[in-house]
């Protein structure tokens, strides 16, 4: 079994959705002035982006933790993880 799964965006109740996505723009240091709607544009802008598959929202099984990730960081954390445990960190 997958430690991983990726979580369709449209199984999320609305409020867990934005709050993953509001804690999604916190981590990467987004500017909240920058749409001119604070974080409510942020949450929008992000969801026409999960809309278009530019971003996925992951679920760890073994931490029980669900992160919203950009592809980039996906594979990147994907390639982590194998480094990780192949040096038996996992």
């Amino acid at each position: 079994m997958s430690r991983f799964i990726e979580v369709p965006a449209r199984m999320l109740p609305p409020e867990t959705l934005n709050a993953l996505l509001e804690a999604f723009v916190t981590r990467q240091g987004y500017d909240t002035t920058d749409t001119g709607e604070g974080m409510a544009g942020w949450v929008e802008e992000l969801k026409k982006q999960l809309a278009r598959s530019e971003l996925i929202i992951a679920h760890d099984l073994k931490l029980e933790m669900t992160e919203v990730m950009t592809l980039a960081q996906w594979r990147s954390f994907g390639r982590d993880l194998a480094d990780d445990e192949e040096e038996g960190d996992y």
